[in-house]
């Protein structure tokens, strides 16, 4: 499969990252409230989602051109692309 048939240009980005915090990272420092985590796949970033109030995984990737991220709630098993928006399979 060439690049051009992948489903998002950004799988190179996506690295084994240990979560840098128990909760929103950010949300933590400023104590903020979330609904749901989601990591950032190149640095480990952890961030809210966008159905929080300050969205901050999206900010992060906004931020730092890093832009897959994957849930890390109990249940969920999923990888987004915030550039491509697509959903990938993790593998």
């Amino acid at each position: 499969m060439t690049d051009e048939e992948l489903p998002c240009s950004h799988l190179d980005l996506i690295r084994d990252v240990t979560p840098s915090a128990e909760g929103c990272e950010d949300c933590l420092k400023i104590g903020g409230t979330w609904l749901h985590l989601r990591i950032c796949r190149t640095c480990g970033h952890v961030g809210c989602c966008d159905q929080s109030p300050n969205r901050h995984a999206r900010k992060h990737a906004e931020e730092t051109e890093h832009p897959i991220i994957q849930s890390i709630e109990p249940g969920e098993d999923w990888i987004w692309c915030f550039v491509d928006e697509v959903y990938l399979e993790p593998g």
